[in-house]
């Protein structure tokens, strides 16, 4: 198949050239002669017109070939070279005169101009007839471009056939690149790349390529003669991209023919993502089925081995160590579970131990199982597992702007059994823990009393209970300054040692012992009662479960 390289780049745009417009039968017939601009035959004509006005340059668009007779040239040499200048600063491709009726031969002065603007210029020494030559001109375009959609439908036929032989996006782009004569990469919309195809000058690698694009065409119009193309996401008419192809000119130009190729093409890799990405998710949505089951008991630990070997969970003897991400309201409307479990996992990748991630859409979760080589390491492990699953929802672009960020909640290391106990106990814990003090990660063992206050939270006893506590200091801080619940919150934090307290509320000692008595006084408690310290931290941790 021909790589459309020949002819240079006019030769595959969406016209003929002017060097092909004079060899057709009606111009030819004119005897045609060139007085300029004969170095720049290969123009592009887009159109042709024909004009015997002054103005006639305002009235095109660029690309044209102009016929006249000469009556709009003007009488005097200063309104011929205005006329030539304009049409020059027009981009229009070639001005064809016709000889007889208004000029027996052009003035210098309009054949000088032509030469020192570029303006291909052309006489007819025959009358020709100019319907005929649009005509011609017009139906010859009209072919061109049929051509041209032909040879794009062949990369696209191409392009299908591969897929149907079990190839994917590697076969798309090669097939791409060997019709451009080009590299071509596919990249993410924010300008990180997938695959490559092709080679740079004199074989050198496209990576090295794409990286001397990409920081000039990430944030910046796309370079001289590179193709950018993007390549649809979402659903039908949602305007979203999912990718694009880029077509990078660095081994020879690229033509209109090769960007109506790789919008053929960008097609079909819209399809091959879409059902990648599905696979990918319905993927992550079983093993995210599998440990759920193996939470709620309806997988028991004999049996939970070998399923996990099945989906490629092989942790050996090893202890496990359950871990839950809750990401509720905080995932973006605009993702995808599919996107978030690949970035997740090529961010755990890095953790160096065995992993077992899943999904969970419904509830806002991704559970996953770790293999450890002992539960010494736990902390160590929980720490990088915490980071990397931050990291990859922050990668997958998931996060809502000022939403609080994903809790994750690390259970207990142990064996099959204890992993089936330990999944549970997150997954409840991370729920209970939204709304608490941001922290990179909560071991589940320390947040019973949270869970337990959260699985009260629908019973009228707690509310009434919250409010026989505290109830007077909220209503205090509703209606006075300063609000003195926070005063409460950091002195209990702090065991009640006031010099702490003190520090961390930026406050002179008198000025907390005034609070503190003030506090006293609206509950009506002694706050050095040991009962009265534990109702009133059991109150303000429940508070944020009820009304």
């Amino acid at each position: 198949m021909d790589s459309g390289r020949g002819g240079g780049p006019d030769s595959q745009g969406a016209g003929i050239t002017v060097q092909r417009a004079l060899e057709l039968p009606t111009l030819r017939s004119g005897l045609p002669e060139i007085l300029a601009g004969a170095d720049r035959l290969n123009r592009t004509v887009r159109w042709v017109h024909a004009g015997e006005v002054p103005n006639i340059a305002s009235l095109l668009k660029g690309g044209e070939l102009l016929l006249t007779t000469g009556y709009g040239l003007g009488t005097r040499p200063a309104e011929q070279r205005a006329f030539v200048r304009t049409l020059a600063e027009r981009g229009i491709a070639a001005l064809v005169v016709e000889l007889g009726a208004r000029f027996s031969r052009l003035p210098a002065t309009l054949v000088d101009t032509a030469r020192t603007t570029g303006l291909p210029l052309v006489v007819l020494h025959r009358e020709v007839p100019f319907v005929t030559v649009t005509e011609e001109i017009h139906t010859e375009i009209v072919n061109h471009h049929y051509t041209l959609l032909q040879r794009a439908e062949e990369v696209h036929r191409r392009c299908t056939e591969a897929l149907l032989d079990g190839g994917g996006i590697p076969q798309v782009l090669a097939i791409l690149a060997d019709f451009g004569g080009n590299p071509v990469f596919l990249e993410t919309a924010d300008g990180r790349l997938l695959y490559a195809a092709g080679s740079g000058p004199e074989g050198a690698d496209p990576l090295q390529v794409w990286e001397g694009l990409r920081g000039q065409h990430k944030d910046a119009p796309p370079p001289t003669g590179v193709v950018l193309v993007d390549v649809p996401g979402g659903g039908p008419g949602t305007g979203s991209v999912r990718a694009r192809l880029v077509l990078s000119p660095v081994r020879g130009p690229l033509a209109p023919v090769h960007r109506i190729a790789a919008e053929r093409a960008a097609g079909i890799l819209a399809v091959v993502l879409m059902q990648a990405r599905q696979e990918e998710e319905l993927a992550a949505r079983g093993r995210g089925d599998f440990l759920t089951d193996l939470a709620e008991g309806r997988i028991t630990a004999e049996d939970a081995p070998a399923q996990a070997r099945v989906l490629g969970f092989k942790p050996g003897g090893s202890p496990l160590l359950p871990v839950v991400m809750r990401v509720g309201d905080s995932l973006s409307p605009g993702g995808g579970w599919a996107v978030l479990a690949r970035a997740v996992g090529e961010e755990l990748a890095a953790v160096g131990v065995p992993v077992l991630l899943g999904v969970r859409p419904v509830e806002g979760r991704v559970p996953l199982l770790l293999g450890l080589r002992s539960e010494a390491e736990r902390a160590t492990v929980a720490d990088r597992v915490a980071a990397a699953l931050r990291a990859g929802v922050e990668r997958a672009g998931m996060q809502r702007p000022g939403a609080a960020p994903p809790v994750v909640v690390v259970g207990a290391a142990g064996g099959w059994a204890a992993a089936s106990a330990g999944l549970r106990h997150a997954a409840e814990t991370a729920t209970a823990a939204e709304g608490l003090a941001d922290r990179p990660w909560f071991d589940a063992r320390r947040l019973d009393i949270d869970l337990l206050l959260w699985r009260l939270r629908d019973h009228p006893d707690l509310a009434a209970f919250v409010d026989r506590a505290i109830g007077p200091l909220r209503d205090h801080d509703h209606r006075s300054r300063p609000p003195l619940l926070p005063t409460l919150e950091t002195y209990l934090a702090h065991a009640g040692r006031k010099a702490e307290t003190a520090r961390e509320l930026h406050l002179n000692r008198q000025t907390l012992y005034n609070r503190l008595a003030r506090i006293g006084e609206l509950l009506g408690t002694d706050l050095d009662d040991p009962q009265v310290v534990m109702a009133l931290s059991l109150a303000l941790r429940a508070r944020r479960h009820v009304p």
